[in-house]
Parts: C-alpha cells; sequence; structure tokens
C-alpha cells in the first residue's frame, strides 16, 4: 500500500461504506498518450468551474495555437487533467471527444473496470480529493504545483460496486440541477440589480434629479439640458497628474499603489490595498492626493474610476485628475461611470493603436456641470441609492455562496458514501 492510498484511507475512514472497496486510480485508469496527426478534432477546454466542454462555448481570450496537432486524444469517458491547475479542481470526466494541450494528462478507463464516468467526474472533483491531489503535487510555488501522472495512478480511490455508482451519480445529477438553477436565478438577479444601478447613475449623473437629456453621435449633450447647467470638456475643467517616481525608492516604496485591478468596475469602490514594495514594483509610477480621481484608462477597464482615499501612488495605466474649478469629485466619478461617458471613451478608445484612452481623446470628452450645490445633491443622491442596490446585490451573492457550499457538501457527502441515495431519491 502507497503512503498516499494509506493517507486517504485514512482521512476517509468511516465515512466510506464498508462494501466500498479501495483500489488505486492505476486500477481503474492507464493514461492515454494518442495524438492528433492533423489537430482537426474538437479543441476541449478544462475548467475547474465546468469541467470538460467545448472550447467554442467558452469566452476564452487566450489565442489558441496556431495548428493543434501533436494534441492530445480524449474520448467520451477520458478523465482530463489540467497538471498545472489539477490544485483548483481544473479536471473532469470529459461527455465528449475531441483534444486537449498535451501539457494535460488524458486518463483511459481500462477495459471492464468498475467506472462510471459521471461518478468519478463527481469524485475527482470533490473538495477532499482535490484536496489530496493538492497535497501530493511537486512544486517550488503553490501557484506552479503539478500532479504528475506517476503519482495520480498510485493515489487510492474508493470503488463502490458500478449500480451504485450509477446511482449516485443520478441522484447528483438531479439535486446539482437544481443548486444550479437557483445560482443561475440569484446571477440574473446580481445582473439586473447592476443594470438599475448603472441606469440610477446615468440618470441623475446626466440629466440631474429632475431633468432629462439626450445624446448626439458625437456623444456631445444636447437639450434639453437644464438651463442652468453647463457643457465642458475635460481638456478645460480637469488637471491630469504627470511626472514619475521611482517605487523602488523611499518613500515611494512603502505607498500604496492603485492599479486597475483594485478597483471594482462601474462601483467606485477600492477593493485592493497594496503597497509598491508588496507588488514588487519597479517601473515609473505617478503620485496622486486623497481626495483625487482615479480612472483606468485601458480597455476593458474603461469603467473604473475612484476617489483616493489616501495619499497613493498609480500605475501607469491610471490617471490621476482634479478639478480646476473645484468641482465635487464625487459627482464627477458618478459623472465618469454614466453610460454617455463610458461610450465615449470606448469609443475613442477605438481610434488609437492602443487598447487605451490617452490624454488628448480623454481631454475632448464631454462634460455636464451643474452648479457645484447640486453636484452635492446628486452625489448625495446617488451615494444612498447605489447603496440600497448593493445590499441587495451583496445578499444575492450571499445566497450563491451558500448554494456553492451545499452543493459542494452535497457531492463530498454522496461520494464517500454518507447518504444513502436510495432513501434520499
Amino acid at each position: 500500500m502507497t503512503l498516499a492510498q494509506f493517507d486517504l484511507e485514512q482521512a476517509w475512514a468511516g465515512n466510506v461504506p464498508s462494501h466500498w472497496r479501495w483500489s488505486r486510480n492505476k486500477e481503474l485508469l492507464a493514461e492515454s498518450l494518442s495524438v492528433s496527426p492533423e489537430g482537426t478534432e474538437e479543441l476541449l477546454s478544462v475548467s475547474h468551474l465546468t469541467g470538460i466542454t467545448p472550447r467554442s462555448e467558452k469566452n476564452v481570450t487566450m489565442t489558441a495555437a496556431e495548428s493543434l496537432d501533436g494534441y492530445r486524444l480524449v474520448e467520451a469517458g477520458d478523465l482530463v487533467i489540467n497538471t498545472m491547475w489539477a490544485w483548483m479542481g481544473a479536471l473532469g470526466v470529459s461527455k465528449q471527444a475531441g483534444i486537449v494541450s498535451p501539457a494535460y494528462g488524458v486518463y483511459r478507463p481500462r477495459q471492464n473496470a468498475a467506472f462510471c464516468p459521471g461518478f468519478y467526474d463527481y469524485l475527482y472533483r470533490s473538495t477532499p480529493y482535490v484536496m489530496e491531489m493538492t497535497r501530493l503535487s511537486r512544486g517550488i510555488w503553490s501557484s506552479r504545483l503539478r500532479i504528475y501522472p506517476d503519482v495520480f495512478l498510485s493515489m487510492a480511490i474508493p470503488v463502490p460496486p458500478l449500480e451504485e455508482q450509477r446511482a449516485i451519480a443520478d441522484y447528483l445529477d438531479r439535486e446539482t440541477s437544481r443548486i444550479n438553477t437557483l445560482i443561475e436565478e440569484q446571477q440574473r438577479l446580481i445582473a439586473m440589480l447592476r443594470e438599475r444601478r448603472s441606469a440610477v447613475i446615468t440618470h441623475a449623473a446626466t440629466r440631474g434629479l429632475d431633468n432629462a437629456a439626450l445624446v448626439d453621435s458625437n456623444n456631445l449633450y444636447l437639450g434639453p439640458v437644464p438651463a442652468h447647467w453647463t457643457v465642458s470638456r475635460f481638456s478645460r475643467e480637469m488637471d491630469v497628474n504627470g511626472g514619475q517616481v521611482d517605487p523602488k525608492e523611499d518613500p515611494w516604496i512603502d505607498m500604496v499603489l492603485v492599479a486597475p485591478n483594485h478597483i471594482q468596475s462601474g462601483t467606485g469602490r477600492i477593493v485592493g490595498r497594496e503597497t509598491a514594495r508588496e507588488q514588487g514594483a519597479d517601473s515609473g509610477k505617478y503620485m496622486a492626493s486623497a481626495g483625487q480621481i482615479l480612472y483606468s484608462k485601458i480597455r476593458p477597464a474603461l469603467n473604473k474610476v475612484a476617489i483616493a482615499v489616501e495619499d497613493c501612488l498609480t500605475s501607469a495605466d491610471m490617471y490621476a485628475m482634479s478639478s480646476r474649478r473645484n468641482d465635487d469629485h464625487r459627482y464627477l466619478m458618478y459623472f465618469m461611470l454614466a453610460h454617455p461617458f463610458h461610450a465615449f471613451v470606448t469609443l475613442a478608445s477605438l481610434r488609437v493603436k492602443m487598447p487605451k484612452i490617452n490624454r488628448d481623446e480623454l481631454g475632448e470628452a464631454p462634460l455636464l456641470r451643474p452648479p457645484l450645490d447640486e453636484q452635492r445633491r446628486i452625489a448625495a443622491y446617488l451615494d444612498e441609492q447605489t447603496a440600497k442596490i448593493d445590499t441587495l446585490i451583496a445578499e444575492a451573492e450571499g445566497f450563491i455562496d451558500l448554494a456553492r457550499e451545499r452543493r459542494s457538501a452535497l457531492i463530498t457527502a454522496a461520494v464517500t458514501g454518507q447518504i444513502d441515495v436510495r432513501v434520499a431519491a
């Protein structure tokens, strides 16, 4: 008995029914090294969220290799493991034939093995089994751990009777489908709430609390703009910080460094706080003062804008801006989150070589300026309204987290035999 087998059997002792037998992966599976001669088969994606699915159905931003010849062949029922991401659960039993990267592991059920693909897809992707694979993976860094074929094939695996495997798989298909439906409903609710949030911001920041405005094909604001509002351009009203500092030197090295990934899309919230030292920053950064507007200038993060809560540095992908006329920065932040401004900068960013909004293009962006007291009323109103919507979003996200925990616990209980599926059915 291997150390891996002994440890897993001990960890699951008392949970697995006595009539289940223990085996090793190599007695159920054999590594398949078959490759595609031309790479014309369906390219499959391996995800910790969805298991094995056609890449064509995924929103994948990484560019595929020019030639897929030499990619590993996968048959329906094969177990596919992303060797580098197994610790995240990036594996699964494929429901269809296709090809995967040659860096992945492909394991084919042995002839006459007691291997129900549905059951083992749930078991291999269950939390305790993924944790065991993580423990046995090799690598210097946690993000670069790898599970090698010899280790995986030596791991212990419980083997219920084949009929029981099928019954457990059918039960989990039904129950997880119900949970997934509830999660999808909450995700649709969140999408609707975010649309509502955007609409509320757009209405108040571009039309006032009681007025209306229109936008022409050039994204310029037309009547009926409130008569007491002014229409200007960013280049006339805003100053953008310049001058770089070296983040490796004092006192900059221990200052907070804000990059686009630290700002939540469409909300105006900074969600991360790391110093230049913690980020290992080594190229020139820009200074920003507390209260300034921080804006991401790169696409697709053009709806990331926030108010600096402290003196900080910004990355080269950010602008730090201030109003020349003492406009309320919170109103300006909401204005920049409104749909017309976002539409303008998105279109402008498409006209330049780099996927970003440069200073000249940003300077042409139209800016609506209510009187200062009205700016403050609009900002206060939006603070209140968006807080209510954000509370509803947080509740829905909490429900999703609980549902996912329930699904994970249910799968673990079923694949370890803690649920009698005959009674549960």
